[in-house]
């Protein structure tokens, strides 16, 4: 299971640095464009940027979601947990944990589903029309990444008593 847990790190890493720093990379030229140049000097906006920018966004949170988990960046309330016996806390861990994979999981199937169901209800940007399909595939695979993360620190948790957060701190990919 480590190496599971060591692959999923590299995938996450390698995904937001190059997915996400290309979306990121194309929000920031394309607005730079689209306000600067078309809007301000040539009174002649792009048609459809919006669309572009928050489908760049949609991609942006997918690819931040899972990444988030595995650094440990979401939230955690921990108001109860230093009055707790470490193994009750570790147990009260395995067991959030474990209902949230079967949430994500769920959440997955239902973006699956919205997907499919797109094109057939008409699901467009407003402008350019383009399919919400696709992102609602790209998210369904972010909460299964997520879900997965979720059911490997509980192998962690099983094995050791804790997680070992992803630390990224400029080691190459």
């Amino acid at each position: 299971m480590l190496f599971a847990l060591k692959f999923v790190d590299r995938l996450l890493k390698w995904s937001s640095l190059v997915l996400g720093g290309a979306t990121l990379t194309f929000m920031t030229g394309f607005s730079v464009w689209n306000v600067l140049i078309m809007r301000k000097a040539l009174n002649n906006p792009i048609i459809g940027a919006e669309d572009l920018l928050i489908l760049a966004l949609v991609v942006i949170v997918a690819l931040s979601i899972p990444l988030g988990a595995r650094t440990g960046s979401h939230i955690e309330i921990e108001i109860l947990e230093s009055r707790m016996s470490a193994g009750f806390a570790k147990w009260s861990m395995i067991l959030v944990k474990l209902l949230g994979s079967v949430l994500l999981f769920l959440m997955m199937w239902r973006f699956w589903h919205s997907g499919q169901n797109a094109v057939r209800f008409g699901e467009t940007t407003q402008q350019l029309l383009i399919s919400y399909e696709p992102f609602y595939y790209l998210l369904s695979a972010s909460v299964a990444l997520y879900g997965l993360v979720l059911l490997l620190e509980i192998w962690q948790l099983l094995g050791s008593g804790k997680v070992d957060t992803l630390q990224i701190d400029g080691e190459r990919l």
